[in-house]
């Protein structure tokens, strides 16, 4: 499934994309129910759900399996997208615990350790401005 923006309200669902397929109902309902092929079931084939609607008419019973369908899709779109974003965040932000420390710096020894390349220097240079000893 591609990518959706979360900002957007509503996502289209095509028919082409949507199998249906008829059946009779299941439970108490006498002969019309077992004889009639009133139930619908629908399946958004690029997601996988599958939606059933049982009702007397069958045009009811497709309209609020569509209707359904729907509501499925676009929830499992925005997850999807809510999740991607979560990730995304997480990449750049860290988790913030002890692991994603850059820096440490410590004045009662006089020490600054850069944790990704390792380099040290006195703490007294590191706040005078000169840095670039960290960087090399």
């Amino acid at each position: 499934m591609a990518i959706i923006d979360p900002t957007v309200e509503k996502i289209e669902v095509k028919e082409k994309d949507l199998r249906i397929e008829w059946f009779s109902g299941t439970g108490c309902g006498g002969s019309n129910r077992n004889k009639k092929q009133n139930s619908c079931r629908i399946t958004h084939i690029p997601t996988g759900i599958i939606v059933t609607s049982q009702t007397r008419d069958r045009t009811n019973s497709l309209r609020l399996a569509k209707q359904e369908i729907i509501l499925r899709v676009q929830e499992q779109c925005k997850r999807n997208a809510a999740f991607n974003l979560a990730i995304d965040r997480k990449s750049q932000v860290g988790s913030g615990m002890r692991g994603d420390k850059i820096r440490t710096i410590r004045f009662q020894n006089n020490m600054v350790v850069d944790h990704r390349s390792g380099e040290k220097m006195l703490a007294d240079r590191y706040m005078d401005g000169y840095m670039d000893q960290l960087w090399n």
